[in-house]
């Protein structure tokens, strides 16, 4: 294992020196955190990973430590999920450069992602994505990527590295991404001749008021997913009061739904929230709202492991339909009700209740639809 002491600085709170700082039913007493050395990840099924960055925004310092606001909200919540084991390894060390802080964070998460662990981190702004996505790159790992955010980075005119980073992501080559989605963008932010060129790339974007009308709709896309980015933009100010992009977006129940979905999966390996402006937060609100999302992250990984493997076929309902002469099989979780359909190719894809449904009534499912044009 590659050491990684260099590239990490340890978790810094108050609280942690104190003995009656927690108590026993809350997360700081159950995580391996990284206070003097790093902690044995032998055990652990998600890792934490603070990064500070801000200058990819156009913010050279802030006054607060973002990752630190989150922990201490996150550290105060109860720990329910006594079969997920949690280690915090704390911060990437900030670099002379942005590029330098982007190679430390690809280096650890490459580390972490060999490891088979999921890595979770708590960022900065959000073109630390790319440096994610680096990181399976040099792994040579074909991924499906999701953004959740109220707007497309694909402003190459902008000087600002988080308005751009999905330009080098999506377009540089060689390209490891088989496949992007987008959910949560905000219509009023978006160029039309933008989601025409993602559509031509048959990518998947979904505009706001379609994930609030449909949310459960998202949960089949973003258990596809390898690697998921969300930026708070995508949150209502309201709701984390850190996000001056927008009064309006997600709720954050709805933020902590797609966080759920997100540790439902099995093919996720790295969870990214950035955007945390901490200087900008409201009586802590935008924090304890980030690491409500964790804890239900949590929640979702838990929930996971109940979920039987796709070829014991006795932990399925299997229905064969046909529609417009194609004969598939749709298979329906006994333990956690999730949907999968059968492809032509014979491999099953992530499907909701729905696609079954349009399947039954001879509809070509729009998923299974999208999916074909891909191949």
């Amino acid at each position: 294992m590659l050491d990684l002491q260099d590239f990490l600085m340890p978790v810094a709170l108050p609280e942690m020196d104190e003995e009656s700082g927690y108590t026993d039913g809350q997360f700081a007493k159950h995580i391996a955190i990284h206070v003097q050395e790093i902690p044995d990840l032998s055990e652990a099924d998600i890792v934490l990973l603070g990064v500070r960055e801000m200058r990819g925004a156009g913010i050279p310092q802030v006054a607060k430590d973002g990752p630190a606001e989150v922990r201490k909200e996150f550290y105060r919540l109860h720990y329910w999920h006594s079969d997920v084991r949690i280690a915090d390894l704390g911060d990437i060390r900030t670099g002379a450069s942005l590029a330098d802080t982007h190679a430390a964070l690809k280096t650890v998460l490459q580390e972490l992602i060999q490891m088979g662990k999921t890595v979770l981190i708590i960022g900065g702004s959000h073109d630390l994505t790319l440096a994610q996505y680096e990181a399976y790159k040099s792994l040579n790992q074909v991924i499906e990527a999701t953004g959740i955010d109220a707007r497309i980075n694909l402003r190459g005119e902008s000087p600002l590295r988080s308005e751009n980073f999905l330009l080098d992501m999506l377009t540089t080559e060689p390209n490891m991404v088989r496949h992007y989605n987008h959910i949560a963008f905000q219509s009023y932010f978006v160029h039309p001749r933008m989601l025409e060129t993602m559509d031509k790339l048959r990518f998947d974007c979904f505009r706001v008021g379609v994930v609030r009308e449909r949310i459960e709709e998202m949960e089949p896309i973003i258990r596809s997913t390898n690697l998921l980015s969300f930026d708070i933009s995508a949150i209502r100010h309201s709701d984390a009061p850190a996000n001056l992009e927008s009064p309006n977006g997600l709720t954050g129940e709805e933020a902590c739904m797609l966080s759920r979905y997100a540790g439902m999966s099995t093919h996720l390996g790295s969870f990214g929230i950035y955007g945390f402006h901490p200087d900008q937060d409201q009586h802590n609100l935008t924090a304890r709202q980030l690491a409500q999302m964790i804890w239900y992250f949590i929640d979702g990984k838990s929930r996971s492991k109940q979920e039987a493997s796709l070829d014991d076929r006795s932990a399925f309902y299997e229905y064969h339909t046909a529609f417009t002469e194609v004969d598939t099989i749709f298979l329906q979780s006994k333990k956690t009700n999730r949907w999968w359909m059968q492809m032509p190719d014979r491999r099953f894809v992530s499907c909701s209740y729905q696609d079954y449904m349009k399947a039954s009534l001879n509809e070509i499912p729009e998923r299974w639809l999208r999916i074909q044009e891909r191949n």
